[in-house]
């Protein structure tokens, strides 16, 4: 759910400590079971990252909370990375001093997630009360200070009938990207499957009209885990076709190409998909959704 701008990338986890509660949260356990990296661990991360790209994402976890969060754009910043980005809830940059000094320390690249149109709706998905109003200041405080702004909403139960209306807010919001993700249902969302993951022939309409209104507003939009056969007449907009060749430095693994390990560990293609004229570049959905719902609804397009 990263910036789709750079070809060499690597994706830093800093850990898993988190001032959100998603109920979608792909990490699970995680922020009770191994915690946070040291600030030598991740530093020694980043320099083994800087051999193999020229371009990081600091993701995690909630890495703005980290005492040491500007010690390690510094440092990102003195290995001289192109594109310093910030995977994030967004909180933090409510606080204008606290998005320039992060601005002057190296960042420059900001994906923050909003998953709802209303406060309601968004700190129901968050468990987060007041997550909404900080996520959307914080949007307008980067753009205020000029900064590329790529958001990610999580596709659910809860809020895919209200895609459209939270794509008018990223266009007000003035955006330069949105991308719709459906939800993994892995860690917290497996745990919640049946309150978190939608069917995708439900979700397909309004999916849609979501990207129309950015389309229109000449904004760039993406889909991701959403197969082509359900996202017919959108297909230059699914993002796995363009996503960068990318690195994830994980909790104990490091997995040196992720678009293999979509496609080979990931994600699940049924047994008619081989006949869709997409076969060789769609990755079809993420396997625990077939496991659960089988592939009845995937129809391969001739």
């Amino acid at each position: 759910m990263s910036s789709i701008r750079v070809e060499k990338r690597v994706d830093v986890k800093v850990g898993f400590s988190c001032n959100n509660k998603c109920l979608f949260c792909v990490q699970g356990r995680k922020r009770y079971d191994i915690g946070d990296f040291s600030t030598k661990e991740i530093i020694k991360k980043l320099e083994e990252a800087r051999k193999v790209a020229d371009s990081i994402v600091f993701t995690g976890g909630e890495i703005t909370i980290r005492k040491d969060f500007f010690e390690l754009l510094l440092y990102a910043k003195s290995l001289k990375f192109k594109t310093i980005q910030i995977q994030t809830n967004g909180r933090m940059f409510a606080y204008k001093k606290f998005c320039e000094d992060a601005i002057k320390a190296g960042a420059n690249e900001f994906s923050p997630a909003l998953h709802g149109h209303t406060a309601s709706l968004h700190d129901f998905l968050t468990r987060s009360r007041g997550s909404f109003e900080q996520t959307v200041n914080a949007i307008k405080n980067l753009k205020s200070l000029n900064q590329y702004v790529l958001t990610n909403s999580v596709i659910t139960k809860s809020n895919f009938r209200h895609l459209p209306e939270l794509a008018n807010l990223l266009v007000k919001l003035g955006v330069d990207q949105y991308q719709f993700a459906f939800v993994h249902p892995v860690g917290t969302a497996y745990e919640y499957f049946d309150r978190i993951v939608p069917r995708m022939k439900m979700i397909e309409p309004f999916v849609k009209k979501g990207l129309d209104i950015g389309i229109k507003a000449r904004k760039r939009v993406m889909t991701e885990a959403i197969p082509y056969c359900i996202m017919s007449g959108y297909e230059d907009f699914i993002a796995e076709k363009i996503i960068p060749i990318t690195t994830i430095y994980d909790a104990n693994l490091v997995i040196k190409n992720y678009t293999e390990f979509r496609i080979n560990e990931g994600k699940l293609k049924g047994p008619r998909c081989k006949i869709c004229k997409y076969y060789k570049v769609c990755e079809g959905p993420w396997r625990e959704y077939p496991e659960r719902f089988g592939f009845d609804e995937f129809e391969p397009v001739r």
